[in-house]
């Protein structure tokens, strides 16, 4: 995907700026030298690169893109032997710009096979103009010269190529994952959790299923930090994170909403489930353990009503996880309009 977003505007130039060159040179052979063809015959497959430069523009998978591009220049090779074996008195305006294709196709390959079909094509598809047409021994000679020399550089330049779009595409997630996670925890951000728990939402409700918010706080946290430092208070929170994510599954969601405050979105569990579930994560972060004893939290549960969004449901949420520390924290408390919850505790 990244291959076809970033090298099709690449491609689709390459495409049009090949098929206006080989226009061109189809133009000045006819002034200089003598074919068996017409003009518009032998123009003929630059018309098959114009729907295949719309069809770059369009597509958003990169498998499709090599098809595509290799498409183009096979119709580009078709086009050299087309108007070699026509012209009567000599080929020498073909070599130059046989030679120079495998350069240009260096930079735009982002797999293996394609680059090999690639060149493959540019190597062999001058060849029946040039054993079967005009050119002499030392026409063929010079080609294959000069051709091994391109073939090097094609290698060298989509090497380099290569190693700089890898390296563009690690810093592009490494911002994204920047922009989209909390530098201390490593949990979803707020507005990165309320987006994609958002989708959730939407996709939940479209198939009919259940789904609870669960809103959990760290007890006594500026005890923590106002007694042991916020030095402490970080590790505690790096702990907790950790000890929560253990025991998250594939489609659950949990972000960092506050100071001490985590959200976790549930998909597919009704509030007797999420219920249990946050019992679980209760028990579990007894296992982590603080300058001043072993971690505590209270945590609030909201099951989703139809069309709820994020926002309603998690403010939900937060309010029953206020009433669980009200009634002695280290609890789970549902949601007062909610059916009620098993009496954890």
């Amino acid at each position: 995907m990244y291959s076809a977003l970033h090298m099709g505007p690449l491609v689709r130039a390459l495409i049009i700026f090949t098929t206006a060159g080989y226009a061109g040179l189809i133009l000045i052979s006819n002034l200089l030298t003598t074919s068996h063809l017409s003009v518009a015959l032998r123009l003929s497959p630059a018309l098959l690169a114009l729907p295949v430069a719309m069809a770059v523009a369009r597509t958003r998978h990169p498998l499709t893109l090599s098809l595509l591009t290799l498409l183009s220049l096979v119709a580009l090779e078709i086009g050299i032997n087309l108007n070699g074996l026509s012209v009567v008195d000599g080929v020498s305006w073909v070599t130059p710009g046989s030679l120079l294709v495998p350069v240009a196709l260096a930079t735009i390959w982002a797999w293996r096979w394609d680059f090999h079909a690639a060149m493959v094509i540019s190597v062999f598809g001058p060849l029946p103009m040039l054993l079967f047409g005009h050119a002499h021994d030392i026409q063929i000679l010079r080609y294959v010269s000069y051709m091994a020399l391109a073939l090097c550089l094609a290698m060298l330049l989509r090497e380099f190529t290569r190693r700089n779009l890898l390296e563009q595409l690690r810093l592009q997630r490494r911002l994204q994952r920047q922009a989209s996670t909390d530098g201390l925890t490593g949990l979803l951000l707020r507005n990165r959790f309320f987006e994609l728990a958002q989708r959730a939402l939407d996709q939940a409700h479209r198939a009919g299923k259940p789904v609870c918010m669960l809103y959990l706080d760290a007890d006594h946290f500026k005890h923590l930090n106002d007694h042991h430092g916020h030095a402490a208070g970080d590790e505690a929170l790096i702990a907790l994170a950790d000890c929560l994510l253990d025991q998250v599954r594939g489609s659950d969601l949990i972000g960092r909403v506050g100071g001490e405050e985590f959200a976790m979105l549930l998909p597919g569990l009704d509030l007797q489930q999420a219920s249990a579930r946050a019992e679980q994560l209760r028990k579990a972060v007894h296992g982590v353990l603080r300058p001043d004893g072993p971690m505590t939290i209270s945590i609030g549960i909201a099951e989703s009503v139809a069309d709820e969004g994020v926002e309603p449901l998690l403010a939900r949420a937060d309010k029953a996880m206020r009433q669980a520390k009200k009634s002695g924290r280290d609890k789970v408390v549902a949601a007062a309009d909610d059916v009620t919850a098993p009496a954890w505790r």
